[in-house]
């Protein structure tokens, strides 16, 4: 603030405080003449109580002002308290203050204000809009000043004045803050402007910021790189000499348009901003990579890389020194050249390599080494080493590496290789090899600094595919014990069914035996599901594809989903656009999502949500999933999705082996998810699970798109009256079938006694000549002694000695119309593919009723 040289600065001005007023002096006195007149036209007698009555509220009055005097209550002067201290500072304040009333009229203002205006009476003192004017910034500045003052709102501005009014003329330009507040008056609205002069504030920024630019300049041309990360892998700054080593734009650094990942390989990265340290720990590490540059060139580089830990533990903003290590920088030391080349081999190697002391830690790691087991390469310089190498390593392991570790260390060259599984997050595995230190045999006991060298290769993927396919073999095997089994218990259960049959037929519904043997049939004919869910986890279950669409099919399901996940389960359907068609059994695709959703409504106790998803997966999207056993094709997915409680990888490993379950006793068979892999697997699709704990699972399911084969054209038909031509060597038109029922031969060819008895005892009973053979053979031999032929071949399909598709090829050299009727607990495909092209038989799946065979017998010997 300039010196006051004006001499009306040396005093502020005050009319704050107002004069009494002459009005109510003359009307005292008025008083007092009429009194003292009045008093004289009354008696003396009377007048003397009065004179001695006002005399004495007089002397009333006078003692109450000299104790209101005494305690301060009433001063001589002013119109009421005021701290002359408190006023002595405001007048002597280095900030200009004005105080104004009734909008613009002043009524204080102290010395600085009166040298910053240049006034020295309140005739000429001019208030803050008329000192303060000049460039439109500056005005418009004002006028929101006066506009809050006049709102009774405090606020605040800097202005730049050129040149400065008053007293600081003799600069050319100077800074004020100029504020204002309204001062809490009862009686009238007062406004309180202050005025700072804050030019040497100023020109102390300016000094700051250009020794800070000169700072920055210095950093950004400094022979070496700097950058800080955040701990979420962004590059927060990174100096110009850095910048031109990666050849990226300063401009993208520090705003979001540059991340870790851009310079620095994607896992090492992850590693070098997810180090942990103890809270409070400022940690320097020091190891040698390749950056890459904006071209995707590698650039050889040394990183001294610190971060400070807060007290949570939490890790702030790298500071990174970046030293190039290039060919060409200070390559002319051979020695120099030499250790530039080993680190770059060392550190881009693809094997994880670490050297370790004598006791187990590790004293130098490669990059490779920090992408495997999830840590920062720390380097050695002789003061500061790693952590043991068994901390690396899971506890289970442990045991066998410290043994290999022994061994090295004794200087044994044949140490066998290790299999260990990573201790870090990540479910990952490595094989280890352990060789002695050349310099170290024998040296351990001397303090050698290094005694064992390690070399790790990730094997992660090795047995991650090992172990998808041994789950496949493992599910492969199951699947065909599950199809045996399946196989014989059909022929036990078609027994049970058809001697139940007859049982039936022979007892009215009165007889007290119906009932039970209703019960028998009833039971059999539920062992008879749980055996179909069998048979198509084993995929040999008789599948009847069509073309359909996805989104209708999952339309048509959605009411009974909703009945089936209840009311705390919330459905909801997504359908992708214009979804390809698929092939396969509709009625098996409606099972596989019904058990896809009691499952997760059963992982849902408390309630969640279920999500069913469709869409079309194109055949390099397939290809990108990298799924073992999905091809790159076109497909569609079902993606089904709940919100429950997940599953641990152990569990997931076992979900689709049948009878594999964890719900409690009579709540599941463990049929459900092993019905739908089978179903899946045999339409041609394929299965994914994804599970998290507390976090739900995911299904998705991709089925094949269904390309339509192209019609071929009609053969022109030939012109009226005429019979269409004869391929040469076909067989003459046969004429219309008649109906047999009742009445033909019929060869029953089955293995199984009981199976074959009641089966012969059925068809007898409607009036059929039924033949009996146990096995292929037997019936080709009862075939070549017929004089009458046969009308209609009942087989099964799986037999000893002779199939049945073997049986079909014989009789065909023979007999080529020869009806057949094949019946089987397996496929249809299963066998069909062992026919040749174009063999035309029905089919009838075990177990079946009676009836169901007499139906299938009448339809095919009526053609």
């Amino acid at each position: 603030m300039p010196e006051l040289s004006h001499p009306a600065a040396e005093a502020a001005l005050d009319r704050s405080e107002r004069p009494g007023r002459v009005s109510l002096l003359l009307l005292l006195a008025g008083l007092l003449v009429g009194a003292a007149v009045g008093l004289s036209f009354v008696a003396n007698d009377q007048a003397q109580p009065i004179i001695l009555g006002l005399l004495a509220l007089l002397a009333m009055a006078g003692v109450f002002c000299l104790f209101a005097l005494a305690i301060g209550a009433i001063q001589l002067t002013g119109q009421g308290t005021r701290n002359d201290v408190t006023k002595a500072v405001v007048d002597a304040a280095p900030d200009g203050m004005i105080a104004v009333e009734d909008g613009n009229r002043p009524i204080y203002a102290n010395a600085a204000y009166l040298a910053v205006a240049g006034s020295d009476t309140f005739s000429n003192l001019r208030p803050v809009e008329r000192v303060f004017m000049g460039s439109p910034e500056v005005s418009e500045a004002v006028y929101r000043l006066a506009q809050a003052a006049r709102e009774g709102r405090s606020l605040s501005e800097e202005i730049r004045m050129a040149p400065p009014p008053g007293g600081a003329a003799e600069r050319d330009f100077a800074w004020y803050r100029i504020a204002v507040r309204p001062l809490p008056l009862a009686r009238r609205p007062v406004a309180l402007w202050s005025v700072s002069d804050i030019t040497h504030e100023r020109e102390r920024q300016e000094n700051v910021f250009q020794e800070l630019q000169h700072a920055i300049d210095y950093l950004d041309h400094a022979p070496a790189g700097f950058l800080s990360i955040d701990p979420r892998g962004a590059v927060v700054y990174m100096n110009a000499t850095l910048a031109s080593w990666l050849g990226h734009d300063l401009a993208q650094v520090g705003s979001g348009g540059l991340r870790l990942a851009e310079i620095l390989p994607g896992e090492l990265g992850e590693v070098l901003v997810g180090g942990k340290g103890q809270p409070g720990e400022v940690r320097t590490d020091r190891f040698d990579l390749d950056l890459r540059r904006r071209n995707g060139h590698p650039l050889s580089a040394r990183l001294y890389h610190r971060v400070a830990y807060g007290q949570d533990g939490r890790p702030g903003a790298s500071r990174t020194l970046v030293l190039n290590r290039s060919a060409g920088e200070e390559n002319d030391d051979p020695r120099r050249a030499a250790e530039v080349r080993f680190d770059r081999f060392f550190n881009t190697s693809p094997v994880a390599v670490a050297t370790l002391a004598p006791d187990g830690r590790v004293m130098r790691a490669n990059a490779s080494f920090a992408r495997l087991f999830g840590t920062l390469p720390r380097t050695s310089d002789g003061s500061e080493v790693g952590p043991p190498v068994r901390d690396f390593v899971a506890e289970r392991d442990r045991p066998n590496l410290e043994a290999g570790f022994r061994l090295a260390s004794e200087g044994r060259g044949d140490v066998p290789p290790v299999e260990i599984a990573v201790a870090a997050p990540g479910n990952r595995s490595a094989r280890i090899w352990l060789s002695p230190e050349g310099r170290a045999v024998g040296a351990a006991a001397e303090g050698a600094a290094e005694a064992v060298i390690l070399y790790a290769l990730d094997t992660t993927d090795q047995h991650q595919l090992q172990q998808q396919i041994n789950q496949a073999q493992k599910m492969e095997m199951v699947g065909q014990l599950a199809g045996g089994i399946a196989h014989d218990f059909n022929n036990v259960l078609q027994a049970i069914i058809g001697y139940s049959d007859l049982l039936l037929a022979s007892h009215r519904p009165t007889d007290p035996a119906f009932q039970d043997i209703m019960q028998i049939k009833q039971n059999a004919n539920r062992a008879a599901s749980l055996v179909r869910q069998l048979l198509a986890f084993s995929r040999r279950q008789t599948l009847r594809p069509e073309v359909i669409h996805l989104g209708e099919a999952l339309s048509d399901l959605t009411l009974l989903l909703k009945r089936l996940l209840g009311e705390r389960v919330e459905l909801d359907l997504k359908h992708g656009r214009d979804l390809w068609p698929v092939k396969a059994d509709v009625n098996q695709f409606e099972q596989v999502i019904v058990n896809l959703a009691v499952n997760a409504r059963d992982a849902m106790p408390t309630g969640g949500r279920l999500l069913i998803r469709t869409a079309n997966v194109a055949a390099e999207a397939a290809g990108a999933l990298q799924l073992p056993g999905l091809p790159a094709a076109d497909c569609v997915l079902v993606e089904v999705t709940d919100t429950g409680t997940g599953m641990t990888p152990e569990v997931m490993e076992k979900i689709f082996e049948p009878f594999f379950t964890t719900k409690e006793v009579n709540k599941g068979t463990g049929l459900g998810l092993s019905t739908v892999f089978g179903i899946v697997k045999q339409s041609g699709g394929y299965i994914d699970v994804r599970s998290t704990m507390g976090q739900g699972t995911v299904f998705a399911i991709y089925l094949p798109r269904h390309v339509p084969v192209p019609e071929a054209e009609p053969a022109e038909a030939p012109p009226a009256g005429q019979s269409p031509p004869v391929p040469q060597g076909a067989p003459p038109a046969k004429p219309p079938a008649r109906d047999l029922t009742g009445h033909g031969t019929i060869l029953l060819v089955e293995d199984e006694d009981p199976v074959r008895a009641v089966n012969a005892r059925a068809l007898t009973a409607r009036g059929y000549t039924v033949l009996e053979a146990a096995s292929g053979l037997e019936a080709l031999q009862i075939m070549a002694g017929r004089e009458v032929p046969v009308d209609l071949v009942v087989s099964d399909v799986v037999m000893p000695e002779m199939d049945g598709p073997t049986l079909l090829r014989e009789l065909r050299k023979a007999h080529p119309d020869l009806r057949v009727i094949f019946v089987s607990g397996y496929a249809e495909d299963a066998f069909r593919k062992n026919l040749p092209e174009g063999e035309e038989f029905n089919f009838l799946p075990k177990p079946f009723s009676l009836k169901q065979l007499v139906e299938t017998v009448k339809t095919t010997m009526a053609g």
